[in-house]
């Protein structure tokens, strides 16, 4: 009998997770096996689809999830660690770019100016705190702020137009803001990824995860579609990633490892009005994020998209929370079922109990009319026209919790990993995709802690500012910005 082929690695999930680790993995390891399984018939069709996400390139410049404000105070540490973040993101997208790995960078990321905007007076001066304390912050030191209704004119009019002349209103303005079509770069990456050797297999679900006594990991599949549908396999990897967005938890469930024991995840469904009326879309040009309406999930902040998706562009609004029990758009009503277990029901119910407002707006918001929807946007575009715009649906969020006796929904992205480094899986949502290179790098060191150190010249290589912190200086800050900025082709920040 023929021993099995055991691969270095195999990555769970189509997404630009699991992209985004297989071409850092060719980068520091080339002679690595690496097998991608996907269960639906095409890569980036779940959170990575551009139009299951907002495409922002998250660097915290308009999110104001990022900034909260508690006991009269603003906290603007978040902000600028995921604005590092992105920047160690772009650096990779750069480097592949002059390699020759990632080409026609217009393909995936544009320049679109990102923007706060608010509406009364103790949000005015809210947003006016905000911008004071990151002003003076290298990475942000080109945001501009206005409360005159002529400024945000110049910058976005569809904000100004129509509004009641006497409601006061501020917007911050970052020109050097970007919009990215993560699904185009998981596909670039996972093409480049298959022409150095990589295995993909799409329409194949994951069933089962078990480990042998010598660490190996079987990994069960099932095809899903095309003339093998129905055939089981099994998978053998050395290290596992499971980057399955939504259906992680439930993956890392199967596997068994301690370390997911109290997590949940209580899914969210997405909603977004779209028009592509090309006389509607030119009267915007920017990304322009407001505040979340109270007893909101932290990934339902309101915003007015500039899309640029195959070369095109269109308006984006939303999100819109649903609910229904699936944790992927293409997934299962079963799936939030499957997934409770005794270690995580007290997560639930604390964690739920702490957050009755959330329950009582996924209700309104999963009863509301197209109409009600729509006076959303009003608060945004005043002029807009409802018949311009079609509601979509967007992907599944999970909204993930921990904790226990002591649950509480878990804020960013998690990586979840077992102890002897052979398998991880990432949960949780925005920023996601924006820091999926950092996030990898993190799956990485926590991985192969022995061969981190080996590796750190070849990643210095690759992110310039590996280890360092791009906020320290002005120049340290400028120096990555307009450097990445020249070869993605998108605007610097001087």
């Amino acid at each position: 009998m023929t021993n099995p082929k055991i691969y270095d690695a195999v990555l769970i999930g189509g997404g630009i997770m699991s992209a985004t680790l297989a071409a850092l993995i060719r980068e520091l390891e080339p002679e690595w096996s690496i097998k991608i399984i996907e269960r639906l018939d095409d890569v980036a069709q779940e959170s990575s689809n551009p139009w299951n996400n907002a495409g922002t390139g998250h660097a915290a410049l308009c999110e104001l999830n990022y900034t909260p404000e508690k006991n009269g105070k603003i906290e603007v540490s978040k902000a600028i660690a995921i604005n590092e973040q992105f920047q160690v993101s772009r650096q990779f997208w750069a480097r592949l770019v002059e390699d020759g790995d990632l080409k026609n960078p217009a393909e995936f990321i544009n320049p679109v100016p990102h923007m706060t905007f608010v509406r009364g007076a103790d949000n005015v001066d809210f947003l006016r705190r905000r911008y004071e304390l990151l002003k003076d912050e290298p990475l942000f030191a080109t945001m501009q702020f206005s409360d005159d209704p002529a400024k945000i004119f110049e910058w976005a009019p569809t904000l100004v137009v129509g509004r009641d002349k006497d409601e006061p209103i501020a917007a911050t303005y970052v020109e050097a803001g970007t919009d990215v079509d993560f699904g185009a770069l998981t596909r670039k990456l996972i093409e480049n990824s298959i022409k150095h050797g990589a295995t993909v297999r799409l329409g194949m679900e994951v069933t089962d995860l078990r480990q042998r006594p010598d660490g190996i990991w079987q990994i069960g599949t099932r095809m899903r579609s095309g003339a093998e549908k129905g055939r089981k396999n099994v998978t053998h990897g050395r290290f596992v990633f499971v980057g399955a967005g939504g259906g992680a938890l439930p993956l890392l469930q199967k596997a068994g490892i301690p370390e997911v024991k109290g997590y949940g995840g209580f899914p969210i469904s997405g909603v977004f009005m779209r028009t592509d009326n090309p006389a509607v879309v030119a009267q915007h040009q920017a990304k322009v994020y407001g505040k979340a309406a109270v007893g909101a999930p932290p990934m339902s902040v309101p915003h007015l998209d500039t899309r640029v998706v195959d070369g095109k562009k269109s308006l984006l609004f939303g999100p819109y929370a649903g609910f229904n029990t699936k944790y992927l758009k293409n997934g299962s009503l079963l799936d939030f079922f499957r997934s409770l277990r005794a270690g995580n029901i007290p997560t639930y119910v604390t964690a739920g109990g702490k957050n009755l407002s959330l329950v009582s707006y996924l209700v309104k918001e999963v009863f509301a009319s197209k109409k009600k929807r729509f006076e959303q946007i009003l608060e945004f575009f005043p002029e807009a026209k409802i018949e311009d715009w079609r509601l979509i649906t967007a992907g599944q969020r999970v909204q993930v919790m921990k904790g226990g006796m002591n649950g509480e929904l878990v804020m960013g992205t998690e990586v979840v990993a077992h102890s002897d480094g052979t398998i991880a899986g990432l949960l949780g949502a925005s920023p996601g995709a924006s820091v999926a290179v950092p996030v990898m790098v993190d799956v990485l060191s926590k991985c192969f802690p022995d061969k981190i150190a080996g590796w750190e010249p070849k990643l210095k290589e690759l992110i310039p500012s590996f280890g360092e912190k791009t906020n320290a200086s002005t120049e340290a800050a400028d120096k990555v910005q307009n450097s990445t900025a020249s070869v993605l082709g998108i605007a610097s920040v001087s």
